[in-house]
C-alpha cells in the first residue's frame, strides 16, 4: 500500500505507477466513488457511448442512407464537376 500526502489545497497527486495501472495519461479523466468505511475507489473514466451512436448523425430527414460505394461515386462526380 502506498502513502500520499494531501496538499494545503486538499489535493493528492497519484504516482505514475498508479496512472499507468489505470491506463490514463495527461488529459484523461478518472472517476472516484465513495465507498463505505471512508474508502474511495479510483478508476479510469471510460466513455459510455458506442462508435455506432454517430452513424446517421448528419442525415437529414427524407434523405436516403448511402453506402460507402455510393458516397465514393458522389465524391468522384463532384471532383469531375458532374452534378
Amino acid at each position: 500500500m502506498a502513502t500520499m500526502t494531501v496538499t494545503a489545497k486538499g489535493q493528492v497527486t497519484l504516482r505514475q505507477e498508479f496512472l499507468r495501472h489505470l491506463g490514463v495519461k495527461p488529459g484523461d479523466k478518472i472517476s472516484v466513488e465513495k465507498l463505505p468505511d471512508g474508502r474511495i475507489e479510483v478508476a479510469a473514466a471510460r466513455g459510455q457511448g458506442r462508435i455506432s451512436d454517430v452513424f446517421g448523425m448528419l442525415k437529414r430527414p427524407g434523405q436516403p442512407v448511402l453506402t460507402i460505394e455510393e458516397m465514393n461515386e458522389v465524391i468522384a462526380d463532384g471532383w469531375a464537376g458532374i452534378r
